[in-house]
């Protein structure tokens, strides 16, 4: 009997193909497949020819380029030294997400399908393109296409005797287990003013602390819109950039919204905790110290802020004790209901934290194991850098609109980042 195990791989730039592809992990575990979800740019490229099942899932940014945590597998895979049969036991899928608006649509997966085919791999089905642009948006072709996917799938890796095809009415495992420290313990500092590595070039995982030194607004009190000119000290960083580049910038979220989501939850935010993954072969996430504690988990990792997705309702609805809130957060949850769902979330842009307002009998009963399968990681946002390493050697400057906005909410939006970096002043060292 061959091992039942499938890889899937995907190149995200805003998080839904990292969405999806864990989504297909879950589908996955539900048929029984030992399964990994990984960044590609996290994968061991070489070991691509011993791989039998392979799901690939990327994004299309910009002009046709693939997303950031798959640029050194792109080169790789284009490389012209690869023999032609390189990938010749390999039965694979791909699956893109893009924007029809855009003239080259999904222009990185029709890339790869046709690539991975070059190398001699085995397409199970056809390159599957979903689109913004729809009214139900990309799973319009997400959920028809992963049913056919099952099916070939199943004939070729059927069930082993006597398991069946785990119902959807059933809650699997959490990725992590929170284990939480005697009250005693001595509190970790936190982890992102001590990088783990100081001497690797800075990167998303390892990112750089670097000082604030001065926050001016340029634009005049009275003006509609707020303008800062924020500088940072970048001295023994190693970084270097030309006109045009961008700066990451990791995030975190107001005091105010942690305490909130803390109080939601039934939290103790000074409650220390080891992270242990329930699968064997599930890395750690990235950026998080261990021991960790509640508080430095929703302020530097949660994505509270964010506009939820599909996944985060049919999670969300495993926990529920009440019916009528149950039965809400499935018809967000379902294909049905994608209408419903985007004209409570996209439209007025309301965040995690105040969709969780809105279901209390099911947030006081969310488990703070599922926390991590929940709620996506806090990304970097990018910035245009303002100033020249000619004029400013050890300096970065970013010139930086605070994003402030009304919807139909009553309560103003405000970009996480943005926010977080207006409210910082040098002057107090912080």
């Amino acid at each position: 009997m061959t091992e039942r195990k499938l890889l899937i791989l995907f190149g995200s730039q805003t998080g839904t193909a990292q969405d999806t592809a864990e989504r297909i992990g879950r589908e996955a575990k539900r048929r029984h497949f030992q399964c990994r979800v990984e960044a590609l740019d996290s994968y061991e490229v070489a070991n691509l020819i011993n791989e039998l099942l392979v799901v690939f899932v990327c994004a299309t940014t910009g002009q046709g380029d693939p997303p950031d945590n798959m640029k050194m597998f792109w080169r790789f895979l284009f490389r012209k030294n690869l023999p032609p049969s390189s990938l010749c036991q390999l039965d694979y899928a791909v699956l893109g997400l893009g924007d029809s608006s855009y003239p080259k649509f999904n222009f990185v997966a029709k890339k790869l399908h046709k690539r991975v085919l070059q190398l001699g791999g085995n397409p199970l089905l056809p390159v599957a393109l979903g689109d913004d642009q729809h009214d139900l948006g990309p799973d319009a072709v997400i959920d028809p296409w992963l049913l056919a996917l099952w099916d070939k799938i199943l004939a070729l890796y059927p069930l082993p005797p006597g398991l069946e095809v785990i119902s959807p009415d059933v809650r699997l495992p959490p990725k992590y287990t929170l284990h939480y420290l005697a009250e005693d313990s001595p509190h970790p500092d936190g982890g992102l003013h001590q990088p783990t590595a100081p001497r690797t070039v800075p990167s998303e995982l390892h990112p750089f602390p670097a000082q604030m030194v001065s926050n001016q607004r340029v634009t005049a009190e009275s003006h509609f819109q707020d303008v800062r000119l924020i500088e940072f000290d970048v001295v023994g960083s190693g970084i270097t950039f030309n006109a045009g580049d961008v700066v990451m910038i990791q995030p975190q979220n107001s005091p105010e919204d942690v305490q909130q989501f803390c109080q939601l939850l039934r939290l103790d935010p000074d409650r220390c905790f080891v992270l242990k993954p329930t699968a064997p072969g599930t890395s750690l996430p990235a950026l998080l110290p261990q021991p960790c504690t509640i508080r430095y988990l929703v302020t530097h990792y949660l994505d509270i802020s964010c506009v939820p997705r599909r996944s985060f309702f049919e999670l969300l609805s495993y926990f529920s004790t009440n019916e009528l809130e149950r039965e809400k957060l499935q018809e967000f949850s379902s294909a049905q209901g994608q209408e419903e769902l985007y004209s409570y979330c996209n439209r007025p842009r309301r965040t995690t934290l105040e969709a969780l307002w809105d279901f209390p009998h099911t947030t006081c009963a969310i488990p703070p194991d599922y926390l991590l399968d929940l709620i996506p990681r806090i990304r970097p946002r990018a910035f245009s850098i303002a100033s020249s390493m000619l004029a400013h050697p050890d300096r970065i400057q970013i010139l930086m609109a605070v994003v402030r906005y009304k919807t139909r909410l009553s309560k103003p939006r405000r970009g996480l980042c943005s926010t977080w970096l207006a409210s910082l002043n040098p002057e107090q060292g912080n």
